[in-house]
């Protein structure tokens, strides 16, 4: 009787672990590494939260496609070598899609068109013909795409001769703006219409010549379902009200 009982309290332990097993898989959570100061896409906010269109676009796929996420800011440079490592998951945080890119990860459908442009200081007399001369300085976010193009197809360029200074962010560059360190920083238009709405005294210049980028979420080559389940929800998304609500709220086009 004794042994009887005692299988009996065996099977229904082994059998309680292997439902918490399954629970516990259930329960993953996905990681999603930002871009803390990207607005207005990623950023975090005054009670220091994440925030931005990625960031609640992604909490209601989430919760639409039946999965929990994280947001963790990441170093910007360090970000596409931090999902290979698996340190986060994916990446939804206003990332363009370039061919370098597509060579490490894989894209979901694109959902925004970013035009980048130069901005300059409000009272700058600086003429965008002359942006490119060589007393001329330019800010840029390192590792961004504007960097590596403007690193491969403008500085190449015997005949453009002004100065790159790369930043940890773009809000670090426009402060070198205000402050004079620099002249002009390159930045998508939706970034530097967000700053301008905060109060910042800024200008767009116009375009510099990088073609408009496809924004994206990334993810690891190998995450092919997780990237089925992400352009599954984003396409229920963008048919949704919701969607429309988001892009005005941050002001997005």
């Amino acid at each position: 009787m004794k042994k009887l009982i005692f299988k009996s309290l065996l099977i229904l332990t082994l059998t309680g672990m292997a439902f918490s097993s399954v629970f516990a898989a259930e329960e993953k959570i996905y990681i999603n590494g930002i871009d803390a100061n990207y607005p207005p896409f990623s950023f975090i906010d005054s009670k220091g939260e994440p925030d931005g269109l990625d960031i609640v676009a992604i909490n209601w796929i989430a919760n639409e496609m039946g999965f929990k996420v994280k947001h963790q800011p990441t170093q910007w440079e360090a970000i596409i070598p931090s999902l290979k490592a698996g340190k986060v998951d994916f990446i939804a945080s206003g990332m363009s899609v370039t061919e370098e890119r597509k060579q490490q990860v894989n894209f979901s459908t694109s959902y925004y068109k970013t035009v980048m442009i130069l901005a300059s200081k409000k009272n700058n007399p600086i003429m965008p013909d002359k942006t490119m001369e060589s007393d001329v300085k330019w800010g840029v976010q390192r590792g961004s795409s504007e960097a590596k193009w403007i690193e491969d197809k403008l500085l190449g360029d015997k005949e453009k001769k002004f100065k790159l200074l790369q930043y940890d962010s773009a809000p670090l560059a426009m402060e070198d703006i205000l402050n004079g360190r620099i002249d002009v920083v390159a930045v998508s238009q939706t970034s530097a219409e967000e700053f301008m709405e905060n109060g910042m005294a800024i200008k767009i210049l116009g375009v510099y010549g990088q073609p408009d980028d496809e924004t994206s979420y990334a993810v690891r080559k190998d995450d092919t379902e997780f990237l089925s389940k992400l352009n599954e929800g984003l396409k229920r998304l963008m048919a949704s009200a919701t969607w429309k609500e988001l892009k005005a709220k941050y002001s997005v086009r």
